[in-house]
């Protein structure tokens, strides 16, 4: 699991725990400017992960780390997708960050009031 905070004008996602171990990250700092948006999607734990380099994937478990798919780095930390952000990207090392909070829509609301302009 992360937690998403906004600090100046970085999104900072803390990831907690053991998630850590399997993410290979404790914490990614974003600038705003990169940040294009967030969505709750619970859906998107279904759809095709990539190649995992470097992290962890046991189906119905825990999806954790670096995914290449189409290109595009995509960061995961998922082990309940109820709980799922999708968080797009621009100019960054990643494409998307795929997270799971406690509470999905605050955090969309967070970052998409965070990112207005």
């Amino acid at each position: 699991m992360a937690t998403v905070s906004i600090d100046g004008g970085n999104l900072v996602v803390e990831i907690e725990g053991l998630d850590k171990l399997w993410a290979l990250k404790s914490r990614l700092a974003i600038p705003l400017a990169n940040v294009r948006g967030a969505t709750a999607d619970p859906g998107m734990a279904r759809q095709p992960k990539g190649i995992r380099a470097p992290g962890a994937h046991i189906p119905n478990v825990i999806t954790a780390g670096t995914f290449h798919l189409d290109g595009e780095k995509v960061f995961w930390d998922v082990r309940d997708a109820a709980k799922a952000i999708v968080v797009e990207l621009s100019d960054e090392r990643y494409a998307r960050l795929v997270i799971q909070v406690d509470d999905p829509r605050g955090a969309v609301d967070l970052i998409e009031r965070s990112v207005k302009r």
